[in-house]
């Protein structure tokens, strides 16, 4: 009987060692040893000890479940933004500070090359030192006075237009770049507002001649309108005009109801006039 309660006594061994080895599973995997979780806006690249990065599959968001000697790199695949302060020269060799803020993303179905040729600082690898080369070389080609006011713009497209076809064939998407500040030396910054200022009141006082110099032409333009207007009628008032415009006055005013005297045949031909009564 003794010898029948060992097959027994295995058994229940045999049972006891697999739920212990379910159990260190269950709780390996609620350990998060198994497990990674990917967050919204987010994508992951597959490494396995046994095969190396898988270049054919990308994991999504949510919480994805793995073998322990598989592990998932996660990326940022959002639209990101960095402050860079750059200092470079300008084209007369002066040094120029700038704030460019740059906005990229990485080509989301391309993460495990990215993860591969750069990994997970890609950003300082890459994109980073191309912005900063990209600064530097156009900076080069203005002078502080185009950089402080009429040709930041200009400035600021180049820079861009660079830095997205040189990341480009890398797989990053440059989405914007926008110079938010130039600092300048002091002296350089006071020199150029006061020639600034200089240009405006310069072109101040030319619109105020060209304006006085407007004015004079129409006075001129009405004076002689005026003058042509009075020369014509001049013309037109002859003797026997004013004689008629006299008689027909005087029939008008020989026909109103107002009592008055008229003597016919005044010193200059014309009617006169005596009494309003």
């Amino acid at each position: 009987m003794a010898d029948n309660q060992f097959p027994n006594v295995s058994r229940l061994a045999m049972r006891g060692g697999f739920f212990a080895f379910i159990f260190l599973m269950l709780v390996t995997l609620g350990g998060g040893c198994m497990t990674t979780s990917i967050q919204s806006g987010e994508s992951a690249v597959k490494y396995s000890i046994f095969g190396g990065t898988d270049l054919t599959k990308l994991y999504g968001e949510g919480l994805q479940v793995h073998a322990p000697w598989v592990n998932l790199i996660r990326y940022d695949v959002r639209v990101q933004e960095q402050l860079e302060d750059i200092d470079a020269l300008s084209s007369n060799g002066l040094s120029i500070g700038m704030d460019a803020s740059i906005r990229w993303r990485p080509l989301s179905t391309e993460l495990a090359n990215i993860h591969v040729t750069y990994g997970e600082e890609y950003y300082r690898k890459l994109v980073q030192p191309e912005l900063r080369s990209a600064v530097r070389e156009i900076v080069g080609q203005y002078t502080p006075e185009e950089l402080y006011s009429s040709r930041r713009t200009e400035l600021q497209q180049a820079i861009f237009a660079k830095v997205r076809d040189a990341v480009a064939s890398e797989n990053i998407i440059v989405d914007a770049i926008l110079i938010r500040d130039i600092s300048l030396p002091d002296q350089i910054r006071t020199a150029i507002e006061n020639k600034l200022k200089e240009e405006q009141e310069a072109e101040r006082y030319e619109f105020t001649l060209q304006k006085e110099a407007l004015e004079a032409q129409r006075k001129e333009i009405e004076a002689r309108g005026q003058a042509e207007y009075q020369r014509i009628i001049t013309q037109s008032l002859s003797a026997q005009f004013l004689k008629f415009k006299g008689i027909e006055a005087t029939q008008a005013l020989a026909n109103s109801p107002n009592s008055k005297t008229v003597i016919i045949g005044g010193t200059d031909g014309l009617p006169v006039i005596l009494g309003n009564q």
